[in-house]
């Protein structure tokens, strides 16, 4: 009966872990450039469900410790990197980008470390030096560093291929990169993203850029709601088992053995 105990409270950790995911999808629905979060659920593997040092049979030979679950636990957690809608904001410096490129930024740590992020999220600003950044103040990098604009130039123009223009004149070319497996893409932050160990990136050239417009996170509340709905009723059939296992084992203790 204790291991049926086990099992429940296992599930129950995994509807937390999923809740949580869930959770965090759904306080980023307005967030610009967000990917939602989803995760698997896996069993224990099987090394965890024999019995290891058991010599009254067999001895020195693992034997399974029946057919009962040992439990479940999260298998990964993965980011759906599809398309978000489009927003259109009308503003200059806002930027949208359809196909599967990210942005490049410049980001400095709290140490003075600089390495390069990604992000989908194209709400940028320009400094009073005419630095393109985010809006926390990181530099947008373009394919010669960072993009440095006029202050004073009439128009700014953004083509599709990445291309800056300012008063008809050519100014500089957003560095647009792809990798061949976005499982090599950590978070950092809530938009942002860090290439690890093992990534291929590429210059994109498959990909436009929108002018005046801002990609949304790609997350359906209703779909969302959903599944917490279902969490939470995955939650409390688990809840159900724990109570069900701990009646037996009070009518077990306090009434079966006093007979």
């Amino acid at each position: 009966m204790v291991r049926g105990l086990y099992t429940a409270y296992t599930g129950m950790l995994n509807e937390q872990y999923r809740m949580d995911i869930m959770a965090n999808n759904l306080a980023n629905a307005d967030t610009t450039g967000f990917k939602k979060e989803g995760s698997t659920a896996q069993s224990y593997s099987e090394i965890m469900s024999v019995k290891i040092k058991d010599i009254t049979e067999n001895p020195n030979i693992p034997q399974r410790l029946g057919g009962v679950s040992l439990g479940v636990k999260i298998g990964e957690t993965y980011t759906d990197f599809s398309q978000g809608s489009f927003r259109d904001t009308g503003n200059t410096l806002d930027l949208a980008i359809s196909g599967d490129a990210f942005f490049n930024i410049e980001f400095t740590n709290k140490a003075g470390e600089t390495t390069t992020k990604y992000t989908r999220s194209g709400d940028f600003a320009m400094t009073k030096d005419g630095y393109l950044t985010t809006t926390d103040g990181d530099y947008v990098l373009g394919e010669d560093g960072r993009i440095q604009l006029s202050t004073t130039a009439g128009s700014t123009v953004i083509d599709e291929n990445g291309n800056i223009y300012q008063d008809d004149e050519f100014v500089a070319k957003l560095k647009l990169t792809a990798f061949e497996d976005t499982n090599y893409l950590t978070h950092y932050g809530e938009t942002m993203w860090d290439a690890v160990e093992g990534a291929e990136s590429y210059d994109a050239t498959d990909c436009k850029i929108h002018q005046g417009y801002l990609e949304m996170s790609n997350i359906s509340v209703v779909s969302e709601m959903v599944n917490m709905i279902s969490i939470q009723r995955h939650y409390e059939a688990n809840q159900k088992v724990i109570t069900t296992y701990d009646e037996s084992l009070d009518i077990a203790v306090n009434q079966i053995g006093r007979v």
